[in-house]
């Protein structure tokens, strides 16, 4: 259903049940459009229900992961699956909407998905680029990656959300130190920092990556979506609640009888 190309990346459904999403602009280093964020929101969502998908990989071509945004295309992009909006006046009311519904969802898009999904970092990830391999569950980081966030830099925010996520991974005050001091930081500081969860040679970053989404679509996945859920609810929910979140997901995937003694 959702194999083949879109603004900016390539979809590619391979055996098991794995599909490859390949960022394609390397001379761009895969900064990502306007059009492309829209592709990519409205792919997570078929995603959602393509069957023969269990577990997506991400990956780019070239230096890159994903460099940040490209709003300055010269020559109007072809049709994507979303109409375009309007750009209108660039108030801030519009300006404000146009990031809260349009630029914010590409990534809220990649953490709705209750599949897995694996970052394969093959190069720099930086602003949105680090907020997609952020929202992934795993991610893979080629030795020769730099993440950052890299908004600072230009007196921009990270209003793609990648705040919440350095947030999510850091603590509060990591993540102050992260994004005040425009850090930029190598793979295994970005794993030692939890931004990452394993380091690789450059070469072998793509065929980790596939081979751990090989590992989880050979798992039960009615069970691993709703647990992915779980632990995602988990981090902000009392102990009570999140027992009876996952309460009523075990009541769903467990077999017939009564697995309260098992």
């Amino acid at each position: 259903m959702i194999e083949g190309s879109y603004q900016g990346f390539d979809i590619e459904l391979r055996e098991g049940g794995i599909g490859l999403l390949t960022f394609g602009h390397p001379e761009r280093l895969n900064a990502i459009s306007p059009g492309a964020k829209r592709d990519l929101s409205q792919v997570m969502a078929l995603a959602q229900f393509d069957d023969d998908l269990r577990v997506l990989v991400l990956t780019g071509t070239g230096k890159a992961f994903v460099a940040g945004v490209d709003n300055q295309r010269a020559q109007p992009e072809p049709p994507t699956l979303a109409q375009a909006v309007p750009i209108g006046q660039r108030a801030q009311v519009t300006l404000y909407s146009r990031l809260a519904h349009l630029a914010q969802e590409p990534v809220r898009a990649i953490r709705r998905l209750d599949k897995p999904t694996i970052a394969a970092v093959n190069g720099y990830a930086v602003q949105l680029g680090l907020s997609i391999a952020l929202a992934c569950d795993f991610a893979v980081a080629a030795r020769s990656a730099r993440l950052g966030s890299a908004t600072l830099r230009m007196a921009w925010q990270p209003d793609e959300g990648g705040h919440w996520l350095l947030v999510e991974h850091l603590g509060v005050k990591e993540a102050l130190d992260f994004l005040l001091r425009k850090r930029m930081v190598d793979a295994e500081e970005a794993c030692r920092l939890g931004l990452v969860n394993e380091v690789v040679d450059d070469e072998a970053v793509l065929g980790r990556a596939l081979d751990l989404a090989a590992e989880l679509a050979a798992g039960p996945q009615v069970s691993m979506r709703l647990l992915k859920k779980a632990i995602y609810g988990a981090a902000h929910l009392t102990f009570d609640q999140a027992g009876d979140d996952i309460a009523s997901k075990s009541a769903i995937c467990e077999p017939d009888g009564d697995p309260a003694d098992g």
